[in-house]
């Protein structure tokens, strides 16, 4: 990332990984050692985990979230949780349409977008993932896949609402491999969802709106992503998980 008044933002995504206990082993070794970094820090866990480490991390960097939630209010949805309860439970973000998600769970856009609807509605800060298959990489459909998703995920928002929005570009085809989008083409992508809010919402909007770039994010080629022009930050999976890692990543910030 290039001079802006845009955060710099590293969200780690623990995904269905770490015990209460081990979430607090974990923070309680990581907060020394990232007390001089100038960025954000997200760390979206699992539910069971978010009541808990809220309460360790006041007057800390730390900014704690979830990972997922329901589009209705409430409501006889088994296994299901509100972003009213994430809210009381102290989240302050949760992550939308992340590629497993859309994968494993089949999440389409329309869902998608009823949870933008619902979190806004509760003043719950959104992290949007959008991305491509490798498939559609190959075949040339980047920008229509991205294009469609913006589209269809913020659609009927109020853009006042969508000002405290962080969205995410995650390749699929990078999430959870060895693969890794080079800087080139991650500032591609992010220059293409910048021109796409700066051409719906206009430029002073599309310039607040931090992105990130999540794909197989480590140490090594953390820094070369953050000198992009359009990337404000990562979204960050397995590297998020040890200490040692998560922190030389948010030590670059």
């Amino acid at each position: 990332m290039q001079e802006s008044n845009r955060p710099v933002v590293v969200v780690g995504n623990w995904k269905m990984y770490k015990t209460v206990q081990q979430t607090l082993d974990f923070v309680k070794e990581l907060l020394p050692l990232i007390q001089n970094s100038k960025g954000l820090v997200y760390l979206a866990v699992p539910f069971t985990t978010i009541k808990s480490l809220v309460d360790v991390s006041k007057n800390t960097p730390l900014v704690i979230g979830a990972q997922n939630m329901h589009d209705a209010a409430e409501g006889a949805f088994t296994g299901e949780i509100a972003a009213a309860m994430l809210v009381e439970a102290g989240a302050r973000f949760v992550i939308l349409g992340h590629s497993e998600r859309r994968r494993l769970f089949h999440e389409s856009n329309a869902v998608i977008n009823k949870k933008m609807k619902r979190a806004v509605a509760e003043k719950l800060q959104s992290i949007l993932c959008i991305g491509e298959t490798e498939q559609e990489r190959m075949d040339g459909l980047t920008k229509e896949v991205l294009t469609l998703q913006l589209t269809e995920c913020l659609e009927d928002i109020e853009p006042s609402l969508l000002e405290t929005m962080i969205i995410a570009y995650e390749p699929v085809w990078a999430i959870g491999t060895d693969l890794t989008a080079t800087p080139e083409i991650a500032q591609e992508a992010h220059h293409l969802c910048r021109e796409w809010l700066q051409n719906k919402f206009g430029e002073a909007f599309a310039q607040k709106i931090p992105l990130l770039y999540g794909g197989s994010v480590k140490p090594d080629n953390a820094a070369a992503l953050l000198e992009q022009q359009d990337i404000d930050g990562l979204l960050v999976g397995g590297a998020s998980l040890t200490v040692e890692t998560f922190s030389n990543i948010v030590n670059l910030t």
